[in-house]
């Protein structure tokens, strides 16, 4: 908690707003300009952290996708999955992607999820970060499958990574940085998207395993399924 200690604006009691986390979960309201963003260190997510991250680790069928980066391909630097309802399409980078049936496990996490931040979600992005050189380049979710004010809620689970944000515009603002500690859960709603980018840089020492769950709704599906031939 001592590196969040200067962005913490409350933390959330009874009686809480309806669009703001449920009171009583462990959340704090981070105070960063032009953002809505809520961490809760610990939360109850059914499981124990390891017990998830092993879980998810063995379960899901991972891929290595490949993105279209300013008109060239390259392999993402971890592994990934896309979890949803029929119609949850997403587009990112040059990619469709097509939602996988929701897994016992993840139904599980995604209706705790749910209860703590007060949102409801028909997807989700999982990211399986192996070692230290593993990463997430800065980006916004902002594609407009997620509507114009999305918001997202990110699990992390295994070893702890450093989250960054950097504004988009605002060259006054330090980058925020938040380590992110397995079992944790951060929403970030409002305007957060449009202002601010956010990445996850690789370690310079060795780290074990870490895996990111990105829940979110998709509002305007991209169209009909893609081909999967005969």
């Amino acid at each position: 908690m001592h590196g969040l200690r200067s962005m913490i604006d409350y933390r959330l009691s009874p009686p809480a707003m309806t669009d703001s986390p449920a009171a009583g979960c462990g959340f704090i309201r981070l105070r960063v300009p032009d953002a809505e963003l809520f961490y809760a260190e610990e939360a109850p997510l059914g499981q124990s952290p390891l017990t998830l991250l092993e879980h998810l680790i063995d379960e899901v069928p991972w891929r290595r996708e490949s993105i279209v980066l300013w008109g060239r391909n390259y392999l993402q630097p971890r592994l990934s999955a896309w979890y949803g309802d029929p119609h949850a399409r997403y587009r990112y980078s040059g990619m469709t992607l097509e939602p996988l049936p929701w897994s016992s496990l993840l139904a599980q996490i995604r209706l705790r999820v749910e209860t703590l931040s007060r949102h409801s979600f028909n997807s989700v992005l999982l990211n399986y970060y192996r070692d230290n050189r593993d990463s997430m380049g800065f980006h916004s979710d902002d594609e407009p499958e997620l509507g114009e004010a999305p918001t997202i809620a990110s699990v992390s689970v295994g070893h702890e990574r450093t989250f960054i944000l950097r504004h988009k515009a605002r060259k006054d603002l330090s980058p925020v940085r938040l380590r992110m500690k397995s079992g944790s859960l951060l929403l970030m709603t409002g305007a957060t998207q449009r202002f601010w980018v956010h990445g996850i840089p690789k370690e310079s020492q060795r780290c074990g395993p870490r895996v990111n769950l990105t829940f979110r709704r998709i509002v305007r599906p991209t169209g009909p399924p893609a081909s999967t031939g005969s």
